[in-house]
């Protein structure tokens, strides 16, 4: 039986796939709630080519599911789903306030 924790460097860089098994992109980093030391989200690093341009996308970590047979995690979103989503260049990342995280949250309808 395989562990049900995860180290955070086994996460980054791990695969993010739609929910039809196509690959969407990447885990750059997650983001942890200091005071609760929960996972907020992970910032999927999507588009650009070969790591060039490509922008970070807060997912919010419940929306993750991880799928053993992908060996990556599967969230219910689509390439066209983010176009209008959240999103930060690696250079300009964002206040992870309160504020930021309810307005993330609530552009995928999930509850803050």
């Amino acid at each position: 039986m395989s562990s049900p924790t995860i180290t955070s460097d086994k996460v980054e860089g791990t695969t993010v796939y739609d929910a039809k098994g196509g690959k969407l992109g990447s885990i750059d980093n997650l983001v942890i709630d200091k005071r609760s030391g929960l996972v907020r989200y992970a910032a999927l690093e999507f588009g650009g080519f070969l790591g060039i341009g490509t922008d970070r996308y807060p997912i919010p970590w419940p929306m993750l599911k991880y799928d053993t047979a992908l060996d990556g995690y599967v969230v219910p979103l689509d390439a066209n789903t983010l176009d209008n989503a959240p999103r930060y260049t690696r250079e300009e990342q964002p206040d992870y306030s309160d504020d930021y995280g309810r307005r993330v949250y609530e552009h995928y309808g999930v509850t803050w």
